[in-house]
């Protein structure tokens, strides 16, 4: 068992891995509701939840409300709450949100979990009446998590802190290669200026050959301006322009584009996606905790 996962008790699971994987596991219950609480963990935090929902379903049903059915779908993708008839979605719970899960032990209709919500990042607590089946549908979100998270390292969520890497070593060589395109045109630079000197200490009435200057390596610069007319200087001659730079493609050494990771392979991880799996990875790190309990304190709550 992963680190990721923890319950109690060591218990069989119920289903094959293909059931959750491919399909989904449903069951029929009565939805209590929600409430909202403090922590994404504790059997006291769940104890006082199904409280507080038990209590304001005895006023419910003193006015004559009957509890609202529901359906559950169980699979590695989360648990969905539909409505039976229609099929509408209600809540859609994705596993690594779920933190906590629990079962009565003395009432084997009522479980219950933790997920935290997926725009408020509140911690809801979800409770239901499953006519006997609690441990089971515990033991089936339990199992669905383990498998939701194996799922996630094999098809590269394990990568995430190996892609942040890249990242940086990225980074590092976009700064090196800017630093190698400034000293380039230093080099540029001087090499301009070193032409103009020679050209000014020329003796008076020398003749300049009319062939045209080459660079340290006895090669012609390019100029994006030399088909236009040239401008004279303070002698009479004309310098060689400085290159243009500005729109130029930044290239390493060898005239190749900067290597992108994030643009091969890995582009298939835009920031968005990369978010979605930097926070799969911390719900899947807090881990699935599974309990069972006893949520029936008084005789108020025996009688639900």
């Amino acid at each position: 068992m992963n680190r990721a996962f923890s319950r109690k008790k060591d218990k069989t699971w119920m289903h094959t891995p293909e059931a959750l994987s491919k399909h989904y596991i449903p069951y029929n219950a009565k939805f209590l509701g929600s409430t909202e609480v403090e922590q994404p963990k504790g059997t006291e935090v769940v104890r006082d939840a199904v409280r507080k929902l038990k209590f304001a379903r005895h006023i419910k049903k003193s006015e004559g409300q009957k509890i609202p059915k529901v359906e559950l779908q169980i699979s590695i993708y989360g648990v969905k709450i539909l409505e039976p008839k229609t099929k509408e979605v209600q809540h859609n719970c994705q596993l690594h949100r779920i933190s906590f899960c629990a079962d009565d032990k003395t009432d084997k209709r009522i479980f219950t979990f933790i997920c935290k919500d997926s725009e408020s990042n509140k911690h809801l607590c979800y409770v239901f009446d499953s006519e006997k089946c609690a441990e089971e549908i515990t033991l089936t979100i339990g199992q669905a998590f383990d498998l939701a998270y194996r799922k996630f390292l094999e098809s590269g969520g394990k990568d995430v802190e190996t892609r942040k890497q890249i990242a940086g070593l990225q980074k590092r060589i976009q700064d090196l290669e800017t630093e190698n395109m400034e000293l380039k045109n230093k080099v540029q630079d001087l090499e301009n200026r070193l032409r103009i000197t020679q050209v000014s200490t020329s003796p008076a009435g020398s003749v300049m050959p009319k062939s045209p200057s080459t660079d340290i390596f006895d090669m012609i610069p390019f100029s994006p301006v030399s088909h236009q007319s040239p401008i004279s200087t303070r002698n009479g001659t004309q310098p060689p322009p400085v290159p243009s730079r500005s729109a130029e493609i930044k290239r390493d050494l060898f005239g190749a584009e900067p290597f992108d990771p994030f643009n091969c392979g890995a582009g298939d991880f835009p920031p968005d996606i990369q978010s979605k799996l930097d926070e799969m990875q911390e719900g899947f790190k807090m881990g699935l905790t599974l309990e069972g309990t006893v949520f029936c304190l008084d005789p108020l709550d025996s009688r639900c």
